[in-house]
């Protein structure tokens, strides 16, 4: 592992113009990690986006092939990071070594997936209409249309995944694929790994002979304002808390040139447990959730917050061992003394809460988080109580009981964007309950079946995403293939000479992609 210089990354070197005043913190223990990290100036935010944006043009037109390589090489780099770098985000985030090693897999996985989707082009969206000179009353000229990158892009690291979401994470990947420059704002609680990552992606531009600037990366406090109103950017990757995305939203459309802003918010992620299931594996079902709840200490984005079932027997005997489940759970270390404050918080406000009772768990005290288990009265969520509509980040969840069918639609109409919803049932319930489907599909970006929603595949069909407050903007995910499409916007071009097209448009086809032409899909050169 390289020598961890804590210097700003612009223009493809490194640059300290402020005071080295950030220390990166053992979540373990609270100290303070010896390496120091520099605050970014005003200049080295606009430095680091005039270098971004000065390399656009020419990254933007490289090869669909080019920039796959470039990818692959980010890639490469990242598995090549050894068991140095992975003590190094452990010690950060008190994070398991297995899983940091299967983080860092995903992330180059997620490189090389968009390195495919390059090479493929459909991405491009290629369309052509050809000329109809004879038609009348009047004829139609030739239009052709394709997508580009919209330009330089500010990606915000998330404190939960400290190498997927962050450096080279997801967003960082689908706007490097769409050829626009990155400018990446390093989390603060993990600044180690930002500058390791970073220092990968770097040697990557450099064996694959990117532009400079193609990726630049800041740390330090009041970066985030400058970075997005900055009018060389031109779109914004976040992933983090409701706040700091409505802020970020906030700013983007208050500039002149108003920009979109991709952010992953806050989601509860209910679950329904449905009847048959209860009375066939009530046992099962509680110590599967219980387990999903307080995985990885519940700082996961699609952690359950909300169980949702119609009260019976079988719920109630569901209750009892879900009680039993979460009491029972050991306290966990968090990924740092901010976030262990904010789950602390939640849980004093559930605590005090009229309406909620507190089923399971030991009080809230010390350096770990303690697992919870509530149970609120439905008339808070069906009245709109603020509070059960706001995500507990951690190990913890609240029950809600329907009195029958009719209420348990009125509580999912109730709720409020969301990442997922998760459907535990037998095959006669996903039948009987077909009619909660369309509900659902109003609410969230991925509906699940007999799973749980802690896991999210980087895959072509994923979605991680979801109507507001999950997301900004339900159009997208930050997660899959389809994550390329928030960095890209179409071009038309008519009656352009042939020659002169971009490749994907001219009649020879020379990338064999598949395109509408016509109205009719195809990969053949146009006569």
């Amino acid at each position: 592992m390289p020598t961890i210089l804590g210097h700003n990354f612009i223009g493809g070197g490194r640059s300290a113009e402020g005071q080295a005043s950030l220390k990166s913190v053992d979540a373990s223990t609270g100290e303070a990690l010896p390496m120091a990290f520099y605050q970014a100036t005003e200049s080295e935010v606009n430095q680091a986006v005039q270098a971004a944006d000065g390399a656009f043009l020419e990254y933007r037109q490289l090869s669909p092939a080019r920039r796959a390589e470039f990818l692959e090489a980010i890639a490469d780099e990242i598995d090549q990071l050894g068991d140095d770098f992975v003590a190094t985000v452990c010690q950060e985030t008190a994070l398991p070594a297995a899983r940091i090693q299967g983080e860092r897999g995903r992330t180059s996985g997620q490189m090389r997936l968009f390195a495919k989707v390059l090479r493929r082009g459909d991405y491009l969206g290629a369309r052509i209409d050809l000329a109809l000179p004879e038609r009348k009353p009047l004829p139609r000229v030739d239009l052709r249309q394709y997508r580009i990158g919209v330009g330089a892009v500010a990606v915000f690291g998330a404190s939960n995944f400290p190498l997927a979401f962050s450096t080279a994470g997801g967003d960082t990947a689908a706007a490097l694929a769409a050829g626009c420059p990155v400018v990446f704002k390093a989390h603060s609680g993990h600044m180690a790994t930002a500058d390791c990552v970073a220092s990968a992606i770097v040697r990557a531009a450099e064996r694959t002979g990117m532009p400079k600037g193609v990726f630049n990366m800041i740390f330090g406090a009041g970066v985030g304002e400058p970075l997005v109103k900055h009018p060389a950017i031109q779109a914004v990757g976040f992933t983090g808390s409701l706040s700091g995305g409505n802020a970020l939203c906030k700013m983007a459309a208050e500039r002149p040139q108003p920009i979109p802003v991709f952010a992953e918010m806050s989601s509860i992620n209910p679950v329904v447990v449905l009847p048959e299931a209860l009375a066939s594996r009530a046992g099962t079902v509680a110590k599967d959730l219980a387990a999903s709840v307080v995985m990885g200490a519940g700082q996961f984005c699609t952690n359950p917050g909300l169980v949702i079932g119609v009260r019976s027997s079988a719920f109630s005997e569901f209750l009892t061992q879900l009680q039993e489940h979460m009491g029972s759970q050991a306290p966990q270390t968090m990924l740092n003394a901010g976030g262990l404050r904010s789950y602390s918080k939640g849980v004093e406000h559930l605590l005090s809460h009229p309406g909620v009772t507190h089923l399971a768990g030991q009080a809230q005290a010390g350096q770990q988080a303690q697992a919870q288990l509530f149970k609120a009265d439905i008339s808070l969520l069906l009245e709109g109580d603020e509070l059960l509509q706001e995500e507990v980040f951690g190990p913890t969840t609240i029950v809600i009981e329907a009195a029958d069918d009719a209420q348990l639609k009125q509580a999912l109409l109730a709720l409020r964007g969301q990442l997922t919803a998760t459907l535990i049932g037998e095959p006669g319930d996903l039948v009987k309950y077909q009619w909660l489907v369309p509900i659902l599909e109003q609410k969230v970006g991925r509906i699940l079946v007999n799973g749980y929603p802690t896991g999210v595949e980087v895959c072509e069909a994923m979605v991680h995403g979801g109507p507001y407050p999950a997301t900004s903007d339900a159009r997208g995910t930050s997660v899959g293939t389809l994550a390329i499409d928030r960095f890209l916007r179409p071009v038309c071009y008519q009656n352009y000479p042939d020659a002169l097209l971009p490749e994907a448009l001219r009649n020879a086809n020379p990338l064999g992609l598949q395109r509408l032409v016509n109205g009719e899909w195809s990969n053949q050169p146009i006569d």
